[in-house]
């Protein structure tokens, strides 16, 4: 044993041997393949940063970013029947719960959560796409009953984000009876002269859009989202023709009287402070007390 053996060998084997990359610290964009920085990706709110394309973003993540400082306090959902139709396919549906629940670390595909923005009060609730695909099953039903409840009790105006693939199949007909029951609980709403704005994000589809989806006395979506009832592939092999370019995406919606506005995700906060503090009649939100231009101003000094 020598120098060479105990010091060069070492540290030529560390010079050139291979370090592994944590697999979590980059994420690629699903439309233009740029690899971000899962930092910077965070701090756009999961919007690429090179081509403004919107990521899906958890519920738990958007309201973080949404509320005051990041503080919310979550609304009680009612749990319902477990699997009550004993539902099977290539799995049980109580497997695929667990599954869902396993990797998105939620209970349901819905969060409810109340909380101020401006130090403006309301209730909000979100849906997670990545939770079964956002799909509307007993609990989401029960998760928009408790929003509007607690927003009558509260006298707080609702905004909910949706992002759905529709209703869940494994729970069958008691699925589609949430269109109806939501409906019903957004009545509530309107009744008690509350605000109630929708916010739709890609994509949202099927029975979600059927019902509580476009029942907002304002309609935003973010940019390119999809929004529909049946899919444009599903419309195209039915009417055998070609579709417009950019059928059923928020800026076509836009264009023709469905939405009331599309708004980057990094504005969407700001502008639902605007909204809900004219609808409630209250003043304009102060962003910051600046000093006056004659306070910022240096005093004079007379010269000799």
């Amino acid at each position: 044993m020598n120098w060479i053996t105990n010091y060069v060998r070492p540290r030529i084997n560390s010079i050139f041997s291979r370090r592994e990359m944590p697999e979590n610290l980059w994420s690629k964009c699903d439309d233009c393949g740029t690899m971000l920085f899962h930092r910077e990706l965070s701090d756009a709110l999961n919007v690429c940063t090179n081509c403004g394309h919107h990521m899906a973003i958890t519920p738990r993540a958007r309201f973080t970013a949404l509320f005051d400082n990041g503080i919310f306090i979550e609304v009680a959902v009612p749990k319902p029947i477990d699997d009550p139709l004993k539902f099977r396919d290539q799995k049980k549906y109580p497997d695929r719960l667990k599954a869902a629940q396993k990797s998105t670390g939620e209970a349901e595909a819905m969060l409810v959560a109340e909380g101020e923005i401006g130090r403006t009060p309301i209730v909000a609730a979100a849906q997670d796409f990545n939770f079964m695909a956002g799909s509307m099953g007993m609990y989401v039903g029960n998760a928009i009953v408790a929003a509007c409840e607690r927003a009558v009790k509260l006298k707080r105006p609702l905004v909910l984000f949706s992002a759905a693939g529709g209703a869940r199949m494994q729970e069958g007909i008691l699925s589609l009876m949430q269109m109806p029951r939501s409906t019903v609980a957004i009545q509530m709403l309107k009744e008690a002269r509350l605000p109630y704005i929708v916010v739709l994000t890609h994509p949202t589809t099927g029975g979600v859009t059927a019902s509580y989806a476009m029942l907002g006395d304002v309609q935003i979506a973010e940019p390119n989202a999809l929004i529909c009832f049946a899919g444009p592939r599903v419309i195209e092999q039915t009417i055998r023709e070609k579709l417009p370019e950019g059928f059923q995406r928020a800026e076509y919606l836009l264009d023709h009287g469905m939405l009331d506005r599309v708004t980057p995700r990094a504005k969407i906060r700001s502008e639902l402070i605007t909204i809900i503090r004219m609808l409630t009649r209250l003043p304009p939100a102060v962003i910051a007390d600046l000093p006056s231009p004659a306070a910022a101003e240096p005093e004079a000094k007379d010269t000799p």
